[in-house]
């Protein structure tokens, strides 16, 4: 069994942007990217790294945008919620694919999700 790198921390916080998720496109999520990032997340995670992620939703939503469009703010940031909860599910299936288990929480309550 080949030795497992050494590593400097046990635990890490990985800020991942909605923009990053969409590749090359100019909106959405790009599935060959979330699997590639899944493939590195998981990696570290083979280190024996605890990994918790913090993924924008940028890529589908901008609350700050559709607040300065005339749209109530507050809405406007739950939109923005529920776009980053879409990346996390997305970046959930990726990573339960490649057999890392994982939770999605948010501040938002989505006991049926």
């Amino acid at each position: 069994m080949p030795d497992t790198p050494q590593t400097t921390y046990k635990r890490v916080m990985l800020k991942i942007s909605g923009e990053a998720l969409m590749g090359d496109q100019g909106f959405g999520l790009h599935p060959p990217t979330v699997q590639r990032i899944a493939r590195e997340v998981q990696s570290v995670h083979d280190m024996g790294v605890e990994i918790c992620m913090v993924i924008g939703g940028g890529n589908i939503f901008r609350g700050l945008q559709g607040s300065a469009q005339g749209m109530e703010r507050t809405q406007a940031d739950y939109m923005g919620m529920l776009a980053t909860v879409m990346n996390a599910l997305a970046m959930q299936t990726a990573l339960e694919e490649l057999g890392v288990h994982t939770r999605v929480i948010s501040a938002i309550p989505m006991d049926q999700v």
